[in-house]
């Protein structure tokens, strides 16, 4: 259960994330707050399988690539998660999933640096 706090905070803040990114001109289209929870849960649940596949098994695409596997990994996840939320569209179609991933790993880490200077939380 100690985990499950922290996964949740990380969905709330990937819901902003995705809020925010809905706002910018990337053709990131999310009909309501509520749809973008729901888009931070599937986030969070994609990334958390990810990170289960031992790193061993992903090393060598990410030499390959210059590290270029995370980002292409993440914008499957981020055209997946639109795919399966009805209320969730990429207009751009790849071109979004890239300037939506790219923006939400930067959203998210000022934000999750944001929380972590409040006291108690971080």
């Amino acid at each position: 259960m100690a985990f499950l706090i922290p996964f949740l905070i990380g969905v709330v803040i990937t819901a902003v994330s995705l809020l925010i990114i809905s706002k910018l001109p990337f053709g990131v289209e999310i009909d309501s707050p509520q749809k973008a929870l729901l888009g931070g849960l599937v986030l969070g649940i994609l990334n958390g399988i990810a990170q289960a596949v031992p790193g061993i098994l992903t090393i060598l695409p990410k030499l390959l690539t210059l590290g270029l596997f995370s980002l292409i990994v993440n914008m499957i996840f981020f055209g997946l998660t639109a795919w399966l939320i009805e209320g969730f569209r990429l207009r751009m179609g790849i071109w979004s999933a890239l300037l939506g991933a790219v923006s939400l790993a930067i959203i998210n880490s000022i934000l999750f640096k944001i929380l972590s200077l409040v006291p108690g939380l971080g």
